[in-house]
């Protein structure tokens, strides 16, 4: 989502406390689940068990909250303007506006490019960049033959039932890559 640089040193891992709680500044910083962030800095470090369930709820806030601000920088990282202005169903002059903020990102299209994002992170696990920009126009047996930027078409919503079924395709390999 363009929270953090992977460069930082939350990359530290994810046993590592000190590590969890610096990712969740930056998620509180960007407005989002400041609850859990509260209760990971409490003075009393939190069980195994707690901060399974924080980080869950942190997650689920996170693919509940579209960030423009944040996600700009990291799709367009892996996505060429062409590519993405396509996806998101917008001009390439629309694109470099709500990129730059000269204009705020309406909601729609931020629903679209967070969802994006989420599909980059899943994907980002298995492929390199190149290999991300080329998974969206490969075809699925599971779409239907289509490819995943062939369904992503016209005013789609994150929510719908072809857009749902993409996600779900890219979540399958980090499921894969993890066995």
């Amino acid at each position: 989502m363009g929270l953090i640089e992977t460069d930082t040193s939350v990359a530290r891992g994810p046993g590592d406390l000190g590590a969890v709680r610096e990712l969740a500044m930056h998620v509180r910083q960007a407005g989002i689940a400041s609850g859990a962030t509260a209760a990971l800095n409490n003075v009393e470090p939190p069980s195994g068990e707690e901060l399974a369930s924080l980080l869950r709820t942190m997650i689920a806030a996170l693919e509940a909250s579209p960030v423009p601000k944040f996600e700009w920088a990291g799709v367009v990282r892996v996505l060429d303007p062409e590519q993405l202005a396509s996806l998101l169903t917008v001009s390439l002059s629309s694109l470099n506006r709500y990129q730059s903020g000269e204009r705020g990102t309406p909601d729609s299209v931020a629903a679209r490019l967070h969802f994006l994002a989420l599909v980059i992170s899943d994907l980002a696990g298995s492929y390199n960049d190149i290999g991300v920009r080329r998974w969206f126009g490969r075809k699925r047996s599971a779409l239907g033959g289509r490819a995943p930027d062939q369904v992503l078409t016209g005013e789609w919503d994150p929510e719908d039932a072809g857009p749902a079924r993409v996600r779900q395709l890219a979540r399958e390999l980090v499921t894969m890559s993890a066995t």
